[in-house]
């Protein structure tokens, strides 16, 4: 008897149907990029110095030039490894005595400015920015500066937290429903934080938002994957994580165009609210209502397809339900990745692989560091280097077995992290171009992680699988400024090592997964245990029984 992969080679395994779920969720995908690294846009700290009252006073009416204020009134830096005294100290001078000259007019309070004493910024800075971000409405700088990286973690920590239950819930209630519960959510946090009044609404909103919107991108892409059928399911994974990618460069443009941070955080939360209208053009997945023993609605959704897809409908057709001697739990619960031996293995490995991933992707890009160049043309080219890594996959990974380009990739990130550990600072240019090279290794990591959890699991725990496995990812995202940092106060090269350790051991225990390369996705647990290995026919396995009606008349 025919099974679900049997049924969508003859209704249409990439037609005009799964076409356009494919298109559409993929705005999904692309939606994601402005929440996942929005900060850089939307806390982007400029120069500053301290207000000083009686400065703009007496510039104006000296007729100074910018260069000479600030030549006149701003400390000069401090000593090196310090923190600038331009940015977060002031002269304690009163600006407004008539007695101040034009000419150098500290000369006739001190022989020299060190003398004169430094005080803190008491009436706020001033930002050399025609824009504003949070660090300029809520002046998070100086000594407030550490509340930029709290933001930043609280979308983390929300992905973390947020992974269990969203996974649960899809798994459990449907992964339409979760999609939609999830986008609803995000979205009015997304306008919440664009309204936020003051810096712990902002903190408590952003931490809203990261609970559910991660749920909401994995949903999206585990209906890709099992709405296909097997030829087609590697590309439109991979082509779903691309769009990620075609959201980070339109979010320049549009950054480039709204300076203003509220504005910014507007435009992209507000045009997610018509993903709601998924409830009308997306239909529940197939696997897991048959699953849930909701024949009829299979049915129904089997001859949308065909009927779509320009195919003949399947007459009589009928969902035979799981075997009655099945003992395997249907109900998903977090004790089933680990409840049998290569689940429990395949399960670690992917959460170290989830870990690598994350902290040798950010971390490459915080050791880098930025450029000092112009914001938006940077973040562009950014993410233009990651459309190289998707094609290589979509080049190789019907050529190649899946799991040996998953490590290799590894170990060229790895690589690329050791050869900088002795390539000289003065050669910047080689710097960068190691550093691509690795960022383009672990982005194929990346996006082949997800595609691979996905193929591990059975279908009741797909979700819930990735979800848990990818939560590593996030604790990766929080600690990882802390490693790149703090190691880099004992040496500057010692990141890049802890790095090349962890991309090493990523690439050895890749090859312990088993290859998915033309396999179907497994539906219960023994076909998840029996993945890599010839097995005997399964009595247990979900069908669909097909009775054509020429067959059914004879």
């Amino acid at each position: 008897m025919p099974t679900v992969d049997d049924i969508l080679e003859q209704v249409g395994e990439f037609g005009w149907f799964q076409k356009q779920i494919f298109l559409t969720l993929c705005l999904l995908s692309a939606a994601f990029a402005p929440l996942y690294v929005g900060i850089v846009f939307l806390a982007f700290t400029p120069d500053h110095r301290c207000q000083s009252p009686g400065v703009a006073e007496l510039s104006r009416r000296c007729g100074w030039s910018l260069a000479e204020e600030l030549n006149y009134t701003v400390p000069g830096p401090g000593a090196a490894g310090e923190v600038f005294p331009r940015q977060c100290r002031r002269y304690e001078v009163d600006w407004n005595q008539s007695a101040l000259s034009c000419v150098d007019p500290l000369a006739g309070l001190a022989a020299n400015r060190s003398h004169l004493p430094l005080g803190p910024c008491r009436h706020g800075w001033v930002y050399d920015s025609p824009g504003s971000s949070i660090v300029t409405e809520f002046n998070l700088v100086c000594d407030d500066s550490w509340k930029v990286d709290l933001f930043q973690s609280c979308v983390n920590v929300g992905f973390f937290l947020g992974s269990l239950g969203v996974g649960y819930i899809a798994d459990r209630f449907g992964r339409k429903l979760c999609l939609l519960a999830t986008t609803l959510t995000s979205a009015v946090m997304g306008v919440l934080t664009a309204v936020a009044p003051d810096y712990p609404s902002l903190v408590l909103f952003r931490l809203l938002q990261g609970l559910v919107s991660k749920g909401s991108w994995t949903s999206g892409y585990i209906l890709i994957t099992e709405f296909m059928g097997l030829s087609h399911r590697r590309t439109v994974a991979i082509l779903y994580q691309a769009a990620y990618t075609v959201g980070l460069v339109l979010l320049s443009g549009v950054a480039y165009a709204l300076p203003h941070w509220r504005w910014l955080q507007l435009a992209v939360s507000l045009p997610t609210f018509l993903f709601l209208l998924y409830y009308w053009c997306v239909p529940e997945s197939p696997r897991w209502l048959l699953l849930q023993k909701r024949n009829t609605q299979v049915i129904r959704i089997m001859d949308r397809v065909a009927r779509k897809n320009g195919k003949r409908p399947l007459a009589d057709l009928k969902m035979l339900s799981l075997e009655e001697d099945v003992t395997e739990k249907l109900s998903p619960s977090f004790a089933d990745l680990f409840r049998t031996p290569h689940l429990r293995r395949h399960t670690f490995i992917l959460m170290y692989l989830w870990f690598t991933s994350s902290v040798l992707y950010q971390g490459l890009i915080m050791h880098v560091g930025a450029t000092g160049g112009n914001l938006y043309l940077d973040f562009l080219y950014s993410a233009l280097v990651e459309f190289p890594a998707t094609f290589i996959i979509l080049a190789t990974m019907d050529r190649f077995s899946l799991v040996r380009l998953l490590a290799l990739s590894n170990l060229v990130a790895a690589a690329a992290c050791f050869a900088m550990v002795f390539i000289s600072h003065d050669l910047h240019w080689l710097n960068i171009t190691v550093a691509c090279v690795g960022r383009m290794g672990i982005t194929i990591v990346f996006q082949m992680v997800c595609m691979v959890n996905a193929e591990l699991y059975p279908t009741f725990v797909r979700n819930l699988g990735v979800m848990v496995c990818s939560s590593l990812c996030d604790l990766g995202g929080i600690i990882t400024p802390f490693l790149v940092f703090r190691l880099m106060e004992v040496w500057q090269g010692l990141p890049l090592v802890l790095f090349a350790i962890l991309g090493l051991v990523a690439g050895g225990v890749t090859l312990l997964l088993p290859e998915t390369k033309g396999v179907t996705l497994p539906e219960t647990i023994e076909d998840a245990e029996n993945l890599g290995r010839i097995t005997k026919p399964k009595e247990n396995t979900i069908y669909l029984q097909v009775q054509t009606a020429e067959r059914a008349g004879t």
